[in-house]
């Protein structure tokens, strides 16, 4: 009997301590719909997929062309999809964001009737998360934690009418962020349940600084909604695939470690979208893809498929 119970507390012990038993699911981040039809992105078998829209994207007939042409690949793939809406193109350049009138942060009601409009177009999109990146400075939401909460409550609010997920906020991993966050969660209402966050800094730094923040600072679920190994950024990161390879081992490990319920940890990690899947050409300043801009796989990728294959 005693043998009996030691065996059992073994068992027991691996199953708790196993990767396996991880609750976090995996998906890709990608704007280029190509991606579905590549035979490395079919050999994973996923159906994760993230999309950014910007806001007012039906007012120009190429940006709203693109992103029908991206809904119907995802929904022929039958993408469970999480849109986010993001500032609009062209008013982020050179490090700077236009005070043009046309970059001006939208209204409530502006972006409430851009919602609509996609919404109804797209009623099989799930999950939304408002804004993108709320707290970066390409975005007109940077200075502003009180426009961050109008776009989430707009999104909360229409929810009542349909059964979709909302995200409160995605917020990158930079010293911004705890300040940020306070501002919005001293004017938000309810108690909201999902969070995003970008922790390429987290990652790619080897550090674990942003993500344990907050991950202790919010209730409910936590998604890594941009994360991965860095090719390259100038002039942080040199290019190195090399390197992007062992930081994607990195980011499961760093996931591994948080997606199940700790002292002190008022959240868990249960999704995580690597961003992208398409890399760019040596001339690009950034650089995060799992593939070559032909789609032929990287280090990295070999790296992802292993972990991901029991994520799906």
């Amino acid at each position: 009997m005693t043998s009996r119970l030691i065996l059992l507390s073994l068992l027991l012990g691996l199953v708790m301590a196993s990767p396996a038993g991880a609750k976090y699911r995996v998906g890709i981040g990608e704007q280029n719909p190509a991606m579905y039809d590549t035979p490395a992105f079919q050999s994973l078998g996923l159906k994760r997929a993230r999309y950014l829209v910007p806001w007012d994207y039906y007012k120009d007939i190429g940006q709203a062309g693109e992103v029908a042409h991206y809904m119907a690949r995802a929904r022929q793939h039958n993408a469970d999809l999480l849109v986010t809406f993001t500032a609009r193109r062209g008013c982020y350049v050179n490090g700077r964001y236009s005070r043009s009138r046309a970059c001006r942060a939208p209204s409530a009601r502006a972006f409430r009737s851009s919602f609509r409009r996609f919404d109804n177009t797209y009623p099989w999109v799930k999950t939304y998360s408002a804004w993108n990146e709320v707290n970066h400075k390409s975005q007109p939401t940077f200075k502003s934690p009180a426009q961050a909460v109008r776009y989430y409550e707009v999104i909360r609010k229409e929810a009542r009418r349909r059964r979709i997920k909302v995200m409160a906020l995605d917020l990158l991993d930079t010293g911004n962020m705890a300040r940020y966050l306070r501002g919005f969660q001293a004017r938000a209402k309810g108690s909201p349940r999902l969070w995003g966050l970008h922790n390429y800094g987290d990652v790619n730094r080897r550090r674990t600084t942003y993500t344990t923040r907050l991950l202790r600072s919010v209730p409910g679920e936590v998604w890594l909604t941009e994360t991965g190994g860095i090719v390259k950024l100038l002039p942080s990161f040199p290019r190195s695939e090399r390197r992007a390879a062992q930081r994607t081992l990195g980011m499961f490990r760093l996931a591994n470690r948080y997606d199940t319920r700790r002292p002190g940890m008022r959240s868990k990690i249960t999704r995580l979208f690597v961003y992208s899947w398409f890399g760019a050409d040596n001339s690009a300043r950034f650089d995060a893809g799992l593939v070559n801009p032909d789609g032929s796989p990287r280090r990295a990728f070999n790296t992802f498929k292993r972990f991901a294959r029991t994520r799906l």
